[in-house]
């Protein structure tokens, strides 16, 4: 198998994911299913630049897209929509303030910095200025601890109480599912390889979507997204 088509099925599963999560938005209007579609979005669009690289090489829109949706957004924000449903809401705002700060900031840096990648063989984060490359670890600490955290203290809290079973299940499984991304990441520093990275990416996001699925606080009438809006519009 090329292992080069696995970025574009995460890519494909991811954005799935997050039309399904902004479709409940547009339902529910809550904001942790908004930020949970954007940090979605932001791993479809990694994952999708990955496959471009795959498909037709590296060239420098590319490898910046990568770097900040993949490397910087998508942990990010995925986290933060785990702390607007734990955390009192006024300080999931003042938290989303400082992160929308600190991802503006993180734009201009990663696309205003000088980038040579003609000596890169593969995916890395080599490339860019170490200034940038130290933000990195903030964003993903940040976005894994909240989103890995929060996913096993629900599980735990849901355990502890005796109902709702199903979302013990469904919060261990997007806690797992969170982690492999990390893990993968952590290969590609080690190993300077891609690779294996590519199915711990895959791997991780269907994981967490089958997490989602599970959870009715999530996904309680799941349905594909937009089919029942589209059929509610009046014919022409």
């Amino acid at each position: 198998m090329n292992i080069g088509i696995l970025p574009l099925i995460s890519c494909a599963v991811s954005f799935i994911f997050a039309l399904a999560v902004f479709d409940q938005f547009l339902t529910r209007k809550q904001p942790y299913q908004l930020i949970w579609a954007i940090g979605l979005l932001m791993y479809s669009v990694g994952t999708g630049a990955e496959f471009w690289v795959e498909a037709w090489g590296l060239n420098q829109v590319v490898y910046r897209l990568w770097y900040l949706s993949g490397a910087i957004y998508a942990a990010s924000f995925l986290g933060m929509g785990t702390l607007y449903l734990l955390v009192r809401r006024r300080i999931a705002h003042v938290i989303m303030a400082f992160l929308m700060l600190a991802s503006i900031y993180a734009a201009v840096r990663v696309f205003s910095a000088g980038v040579d990648i003609s000596h890169l063989e593969s995916l890395s984060g080599v490339a860019m200025p170490q200034t940038i490359r130290l933000l990195t670890p903030f964003f993903n600490t940040f976005g894994t601890v909240a989103l890995v955290g929060g996913a096993i203290y629900s599980a735990l809290v849901y355990w502890r109480r005796r109902v709702k079973p199903h979302r013990v299940l469904s919060n261990i499984l997007i806690a797992f599912g969170a982690i492999l991304p990390a893990f993968g990441g952590l290969h590609i520093r080690i190993s300077g390889t891609i690779n294996l990275f590519y199915v711990f990416e895959l791997l991780g996001i269907i994981i967490i979507f089958i997490g989602f699925l599970r959870s009715n606080e999530v996904f309680s009438s799941y349905r594909f997204p937009f089919i029942n809006r589209l059929r509610k519009m009046p014919a022409e």
